[in-house]
């Protein structure tokens, strides 16, 4: 038996004709006559050949594939921007690898070096919780493999990025505390290397002010976003003498574990304290208890417009453009979601 995949030279011999003919009818090139372009894929059907697509890659300098990088595909906003990512590029065929930084940096690197290693085209990234340095990005350039970076963008103003206006949803949700006659709104922030973090605080700040409120130092804690430490910040606000009535807090999974440390402590959610976070969780339409509202970011959204930016720079390279001629910048306006 016979296992070895037909070849386009057992085509040419089969309809005596050369195999550059048998390659241009292939690929429905206009030289060939529509008869023995028929002719040529109707033998190529019979026998079961296959397009070698590694040499055309080979020709092309493309791979087809481009690479993302995110922290946690168990975190439903993540698996919601893969979901933009394989939507956009599958209307160009394109395949996705996806690699899991599981927030840390080492695995961070290892995974970039083995996707320039693949030869993906591009790569999408939402950084770690810990990335403060981006060597391992910018070595990229020298292999013409662009970055657009999306959600988690690093600090910088010469990168291509797509990323969430925190100041508008923010800002409604302060707003909606205060119309609810809450005045001290306390603040847990995520890990002090995010920019998200420093973004937060920031606007946490502007609000308050923007509303006449004073700055409280006492009611504003981080967390580094493990469980331990999301339960220590919102104990570290419950067991003051008088602790903030409003809570605003950096993500819905750290909402998770202080809405069980509250209940806990004998509290009563969206009564004694109440909060508000980001994300926009889908599992908040499944649970008996569940913040007053919660800040969109539009994971999908950014995805997907980040997708798009990655194949505008795939195609300047492609045209022997420098990627980095413009810098290919978005940011989507957050939206409170009231529960």
């Amino acid at each position: 038996m016979n296992n070895k995949l037909p070849t386009i030279k057992e085509i040419a011999k089969r309809l005596n004709v050369s195999a550059s003919t048998v390659s241009r009818a292939l690929h429905h090139h206009p030289s060939i006559g529509q008869v023995t372009t028929m002719r040529v894929h109707k033998v190529a059907k019979e026998l079961g050949y296959e397009v070698n697509k590694s040499a055309i890659y080979f020709k092309e300098r493309r791979t087809y594939t481009i690479g993302v990088i995110i922290p946690s595909l168990a975190e439903p906003f993540f698996s919601s921007a893969l979901s933009g990512v394989e939507d956009f590029a599958g209307r160009f065929n394109y395949n996705v690898i996806i690699g899991q930084s599981l927030d840390s940096i080492e695995r961070e690197k290892r995974i970039v070096e083995n996707m320039k290693d693949h030869r993906v085209d591009g790569i999408l990234v939402s950084l770690t919780k810990d990335t403060s340095s981006y060597e391992h990005f910018e070595n990229l350039k020298k292999y013409n493999i662009p970055i657009v970076f999306f959600d988690r963008v690093p600090q910088m103003t010469d990168i291509h990025f797509v990323s969430c206006n925190l100041h508008s949803g923010m800002l409604q949700a302060i707003a909606k505390f205060i119309d609810m006659g809450h005045e001290k709104i306390g603040l847990i922030n995520g890990p002090a290397k995010m920019a998200a973090t420093l973004q937060r605080l920031e606007i946490y700040f502007k609000c308050l002010k923007q509303n006449q409120l004073a700055i409280n130092y006492d009611i504003i804690t981080s967390t580094t976003l493990t469980k331990e430490d999301n339960i220590k910040a919102m104990k570290k606000l419950i067991i003051q003498d008088n602790p903030p009535t409003a809570v605003m807090v950096f993500n819905d999974y750290v909402l998770l574990d202080c809405i069980a440390t509250v209940k806990a402590a004998g509290l009563r959610v969206n009564r004694d304290i109440c909060f508000i976070s980001f994300a926009n969780l889908p599992v908040w339409e499944y649970m008996d208890t569940k913040p007053l509202a919660s800040i969109e970011q539009f994971s999908y959204k950014q995805a997907s417009m980040a997708t798009d930016f990655l194949f505008k720079l795939i195609e300047r390279n492609s045209k022997g453009e420098s990627p980095n001629s413009d810098f290919l910048q978005r940011i989507i306006d957050s939206e409170l979601v009231n529960y």
